[in-house]
């Protein structure tokens, strides 16, 4: 891990996934890309964390990419895809959808270009009140390219995505909610979306992992493939310890204890 870029600490099965380049507002220089994409891929196959809460250090959640350090060279496009079809870019949004557990993006100060398409590739998303947002690339005569088009697309009409894109300009956290980037607002969002992960890790992890594979699916898959995935996903957990012992749990009004 590129610990002077983005640190993780796992604690109670939570991982607590902070960029720490606070100086620099978390801006995105190429040590930002390595390091983000080397988070995620660390989680991939990590069975004991079911949730990760994603947060910037410092003033920011990130102020988008360190148009310097670009200018330099190293923006990653130039890179093979991954089995995911991603180049790192991509991957740095991507990557987080695509995690197998649930992530929440605790989002406050700004989240403009990258940082806003970073963020919007996490499941859940809490701001902060006085939280700034935008599509910024245009504005920098840029196209929006770090995998935020197939993310958008599930979450907010196509006419005011195109809006934004087309004027990088600035909107708040309570535009944000109303057209549905953010999940809600929170005075504290690290600390709701660490309550919020607690309480997701308090279910089955095998169950929560089927959840999210469908929400990723459900909005391109076929109707009849959708509906074959529900029943396999449903097979795939019923009768198993897990689901016996949320059943028992539940009767008996104690905590559960999953196995994962």
């Amino acid at each position: 891990m590129t610990e002077d870029r983005v640190s993780i600490t796992v604690t109670d099965q939570i991982a607590d996934v902070r960029l720490t380049r606070a100086d620099k507002m978390n801006a995105i220089d190429p040590a930002m890309f390595e390091g983000i994409g080397a988070a995620i891929d660390s989680l991939a196959d990590r069975t004991e964390v079911r949730c990760v809460v994603l947060s910037g250090d410092g003033k920011a959640f990130c102020a988008g990419l360190d148009m310097a350090s670009m200018q330099a060279g190293g923006s990653g496009t130039g890179r093979g895809r991954n089995n995911q079809g991603s180049i790192l870019p991509q991957h740095v949004t991507w990557g987080w959808r695509n995690l197998p557990m649930p992530v929440i993006a605790a989002v406050h100060g700004v989240a403009f270009g990258g940082g806003f398409q970073i963020m919007s590739g996490a499941d859940i998303r809490i701001a902060a009140p006085g939280s700034r947002f935008s599509i910024r690339e245009s504005y920098w005569g840029l196209v929006p390219d770090m995998a935020g088009w197939p993310i958008w697309r599930g979450l907010v009409r196509d006419d005011v995505l195109r809006e934004l894109a087309y004027t990088a300009r600035e909107f708040d956290a309570d535009e944000a909610l109303r057209h549905g980037f953010v999940t809600r607002i929170a005075d504290d969002p690290h600390a709701a979306a660490m309550e919020l992960a607690t309480a997701i890790v308090a279910r089955s992890p095998h169950a929560i992992r089927g959840i999210k594979r469908l929400a990723n699916a459900a909005h391109d898959a076929d109707p009849r493939a959708l509906l074959q995935m529900e029943t396999d996903e449903q097979v795939a957990v019923i009768g198993k310890p897990n689901m016996m012992e949320a059943v028992a749990a539940n009767m008996g009004k104690r905590a559960a204890v999953f196995r994962d």
